[in-house]
């Protein structure tokens, strides 16, 4: 790894979290690597040309502020590609993937709340003329602090249920204003409360406040696993009975390999699974692999499950919150 690629993963890798709220972010990471702010600037308007950066900015807990659900189609194969371009449509929808199953396209809706959540599923499925099968998230065992890219190991937090939280107005507009992530400028939290009549003061206030309340699980380096090299993405359901289902998440969460891990709603008589999570790896084979460890050493070997490999990647973005939540 020569000097240039060390400094760039650095840059991607430790500021996926803990990425400075401070007034001058870029040039407080420019001083803890030695480096100066434009560099690290450059470096990162670099990562965001070439798609390893999605976005800096702010990573919500899932339904803390609006309403998401998983979501699933059942797509002939010569319509894939059209009924796909209809879903990614919806500014609601923020991840579109085809996946290898019966129920073969999977996208995340998410909008002000559960009404504005189920009008955006019922116009999806009456643009399309196929049903759609909401699948809402019920825990959520593996806190998203980031992925690391040695290895894929990661630090994993206690997931607390918490109630949705209501918005002020303020409030409402940093969010809408954060939504496209934070611009590459010397001072970008000033630049951002410009867009909404916020002071600097009082946007870096109000994001430590989501820190601190949990609403805000991240603000950091958002990055796009695929174009790191870690091609090979599946993920892993089981059904699992209710009264062991939240052991075996807590379980499956601490494993290194598993980047995202949930129970979900089922959706009888079409999908019986409740328990899900996410590998991401450099190949099909160990991915795989590491499937057949974790169900070796949860035990889940004799549970009825699949592994959905990502095909295609249809949309990916952050999710937007403002506007009535997307819809």
């Amino acid at each position: 790894m020569n000097d240039r690629t060390a400094i760039g993963f650095r840059l991607l890798n430790e500021f996926q979290r803990d990425f400075p709220l401070h007034t001058t972010p870029y040039a407080l990471i420019a001083e803890r690597l030695g480096l100066d702010e434009n560099t690290v600037m450059a470096a990162y308007a670099d990562g965001l040309a070439s798609g390893v950066v999605s976005r800096i900015g702010a990573v919500f807990a899932p339904n803390r502020i609006g309403s998401s659900t998983l979501a699933a189609m059942r797509v002939p194969s010569e319509r894939l590609e059209a009924v796909a371009a209809q879903v990614s449509a919806h500014a609601a929808v923020n991840h579109n993937y085809a996946r290898e199953h019966e129920w073969n396209l999977w996208f995340v809706v998410t909008a002000s709340g559960p009404g504005a959540r189920q009008a955006a599923l019922e116009t999806i499925a009456r643009d399309t003329g196929l049903p759609v099968i909401a699948l809402p998230l019920k825990d959520e065992f593996h806190i998203d602090l980031g992925f690391d890219l040695n290895g894929g190991r990661k630090r994993v937090a206690s997931a607390a249920r918490c109630a949705p939280r209501t918005l002020g107005a303020a409030e409402e507009a940093l969010v809408g204003a954060l939504d496209s992530g934070l611009p590459l400028q010397v001072r970008p939290f000033a630049a951002i409360g410009a867009r909404i009549g916020m002071s600097e003061h009082a946007v870096l206030a109000q994001l430590r406040a989501w820190q601190d309340e949990g609403v805000l699980k991240r603000f950091g380096v958002v990055v796009r696993h695929h174009e790191l090299g870690y091609t090979a993405n599946a993920m892993c359901v089981w059904n699992v009975p209710d009264t062991e289902v939240t052991l075996a998440g807590c379980r499956l969460a601490g494993l290194d390999g598993v980047t995202l891990c949930y129970r979900r709603d089922r959706a009888e008589p079409y999908w019986p699974f409740n328990l899900y999570c996410m590998i991401h790896g450099k190949s099909r084979e160990e991915v795989l692999a590491r499937h057949a460890e974790i169900n070796a050493e949860l035990g889940l070997e004799g549970l009825s499950g699949a592994v959905l490999f990502s095909v295609r990647r249809f949309k990916q973005c952050g999710a937007r919150y403002a506007g009535g939540g997307g819809g």
